[in-house]
């Protein structure tokens, strides 16, 4: 079972390096927000991996601080990129 996180984990990082390639490509920031997104999740779904894997508890915790920070990088994104716009009233 441990071989399986492993090739899961192997994988999720391939799929950051296309999310890193978008991030520096996207042709819209919407593009780039959503593939931010994606880092995020895909972060913490490789630490929870290789957390398994190894039996420990500090990735777990790490998974848990890059979690907020994915939250906390996604709302700022907006409000930098979409708060230039307006106010946000209709």
């Amino acid at each position: 079972m441990t071989d399986l996180y492993l090739i899961l984990a192997a994988f999720l990082l391939l799929n950051l390096l296309m999310a890193l390639w978008r991030i520096a490509r996207g042709p819209t920031p919407a593009d780039r927000l959503l593939a931010s997104l994606l880092f995020g999740t895909g972060g913490v779904a490789v630490l929870l991996l290789l957390a398994y894997a190894e039996g420990g508890q500090t990735l777990v915790d790490a998974a848990l601080v890059f979690t907020l920070l994915a939250v906390i990088t996604g709302a700022a994104f907006v409000r930098r990129v979409w708060g230039k716009e307006g106010n946000g009233h209709s």
